[in-house]
């Protein structure tokens, strides 16, 4: 590790750790009136655990805005020299939508006489007979577009052990050794094929790169809470990224998709291991795909991160009951990695990532017990004091929740005023328009944070208490949420709003300024949810990157899907005696 990483790391935990002690100092200043009680020094212990995780989430930020990387676009391509295998594994998925992908992105290769370096294996783990039939189906359709045969592969599981990385372990296997690398894709994964080819010439140039990791945009957003996230994913995460990027150096994070990785490196690295016990914390790894980094790592791979490759795409939940699905499996993987914390030779930064993600969860419930504590300390003003505290001052609690709110909103606010200096707000409509769009979206966040921790909080204790949450199917067609389907779902966090919020009314309401703000959310979770999974169609909020100059891959993909769509009609009927390249 170089010396500059280490002081841009080094500086970084600083920074944190002081913000954080901060925090305590001024929370100690307002709850030392009096004297310090157990209850006290419990909430400054949470304050200052929950804030340090606070401020390490938004320090990225600030890195990201000095990054001065040069976008690729402006380089030649050149034919790469190693064979490429683009991996599509599949789960229960619409096969027009996947295989339509398929096409497009075959077809975005043969434009550029790049589609001899790349085959595309889709590897099925489909449960779900019905859906198996049509993905033979439409697959003989795939088939049918140019050059597929001998370079379009299709093979199902009859059973996913494993899941995900087991699929694509299996395929290694078996067949991994005809190719140099594999560019790894989710069902909804889309890329242009300049972006595949640049990729590719990536790991040819640099021999000791494991993997690279591209910044996917969100597309095809239709509701509310869908365009919310496509336009946040489109505008704010490409600094956060990028700063991250900084910190992270060849220890960088895979997200399991539109990545792609030298095989011999793969292979010989990142066979996972099945942890002892039961599921949630033993069995299989769910998230895999940090594992898999960190032993890249170990190993002496690179793995890095590259925002200057553009052309990558996925998509995104469109309302909040499928977010929570995903982030439901996402806890249970990320509070599984609490068993690979003390693995042998992994690197530092691998382990403070693993720790990260676990936080990322566990901060939910500390944040609860904060407030739950807070009340209690409102609720009996007279429990005898432990400590004294000089200097005390009912103004450390307006100092530190001005301090919380400006880590949450002023990155937003700088990545605004820098896209208004760099000329980057164009690409979003311009500064009136962004800034309108990163206002929404910042109320819009505000009032579903509670609801989200509440349901974060619900996971990391059905986790503790030994539920399995499996690996749901995800609905990509599921949008509107009925407020009916909304009640069933979060009827227990409307009760928690109002239980919480008549307590606080009846034994602490010295502290309603400070609850009322999480718990009303909380009340109307039902009608939040529903009403934003409505379709959103307003074309001037929310305007994303990739909305205001499409992608060619999106448009192909788009007019290939409507061609093969039933309703729409097929020009003949699919023969299935069409010749199918399909893998045992």
């Amino acid at each position: 590790m170089n010396g500059r990483l280490t002081a841009t790391r080094t500086a970084a935990l600083a920074t944190t750790a002081g913000a954080s002690l901060v925090g305590g100092w001024l929370f100690l200043r307002f709850t030392g009136l009096g004297g310090l009680t157990l209850i006290d020094l419990l909430r400054t212990g949470l304050v200052v655990i929950t804030g340090f995780w606070l401020v390490w989430g938004a320090y990225p930020v600030q890195l990201g805005l000095l990054d001065r990387s040069e976008r690729t676009g402006d380089q030649p391509i050149r034919r790469p020299r190693g064979k490429t295998v683009v991996l599509v594994p599949i789960y229960n998925e619409d096969p027009i939508a996947t295989f339509s992908r398929i096409a497009a992105m075959n077809l975005s290769l043969i434009d550029l006489g790049m589609e001899e370096r790349f085959h595309f294996v889709v590897l099925s783990d489909t449960q779900n007979l019905e859906i198996a039939s049509r993905e033979a189906l439409w697959f003989a359709r795939l088939m049918r577009e140019p050059r597929s045969t001998g370079r379009i592969f299709y093979r199902r599981r009859s059973k996913n052990i494993g899941r995900k990385a087991g699929n694509i372990e299996d395929f290694i296997a078996q067949s991994g050794a005809a190719y140099d690398y594999a560019l790894v894709l989710d069902a909804d994964s889309l890329m242009e094929g300049e972006a595949m080819v640049r990729l590719a010439t990536r790991l040819d140039e640099d021999t000791q790169l494991g993997l690279l990791q591209t910044v996917p945009r969100i597309i095809g957003a239709r509701t509310v809470f869908g365009r919310v996230m496509q336009f946040a994913a489109g505008y704010l995460s490409p600094i956060y990224a990028a700063g991250a990027a900084k910190l992270q150096g060849n220890e960088g994070p895979y997200w399991g998709h539109n990545a792609i990785v030298r095989l011999s490196a793969f292979a010989g690295s990142c066979g996972l291991p099945k942890l002892s016990g039961r599921p949630p914390f033993g069995g299989h790894i769910l998230s895999h795909d940090y594992v898999e980094a960190a032993l890249l790592s170990r190993s002496g791979w690179k793995v890095q991160v590259d925002l200057s490759i553009t052309g990558t795409y996925e998509e995104g939940p469109e309302n909040l009951i499928e977010y929570a699905k995903r982030d439901r499996r996402w806890c249970q993987g990320n509070l599984q990695h609490s068993r690979l914390l003390a693995a042998p030779r992994l690197k530092f930064w691998s382990r403070l990532t693993f720790l990260q993600g676990i936080m990322a969860y566990l901060a939910s419930p500390l944040w609860l017990v904060l407030l739950a504590a807070s009340i209690i300390a409102a609720s009996f003003p007279n429990m005898p004091p432990v400590l004294s505290f000089v200097g005390a001052t009912d103004q450390g609690i307006w100092a530190l929740s001005l301090a919380v709110v400006t880590v949450l909103v002023l990155p937003k606010i700088l990545i605004l005023l820098a896209g208004a200096v760099t000329g980057r707000n164009k690409r979003f409509g311009g500064t009136l328009r962004a800034g309108t769009s990163l206002l929404a979206e910042i109320v819009f966040s505000t009032c579903l944070a509670p609801v989200m921790l509440l349901l974060q909080s619900w996971a990391v204790v059905q986790v503790l208490l030994g539920l399995d949450g499996g690996w749901p199917a995800t609905r990509r067609d599921n949008d509107q949420v009925s407020m009916k389907d909304a009640f069933a779902g979060t009827w227990w966090i409307t009760c928690i709003g109002i239980i919480v919020l008549t307590i606080t009314l009846v034994w602490a309401p010295a502290t309603l300024v400070w609850v009322l703000p999480a718990m009303l959310p909380a009340i109307a979770a039902p009608a939040l949810i529903s009403w934003s999974s409505r379709g959103f169609s307003h074309a001037w909020l929310f305007l994303s990157e990739a909305e205001a100059a499409p992608s060619p891959i999106v448009l192909s993909q788009r007019a290939i899907a409507a061609d093969w769509h039933p309703k729409t009609g097929l020009s003949t009927p699919l023969d299935a005696g069409v010749p199918a390249r399909v893998l045992a």
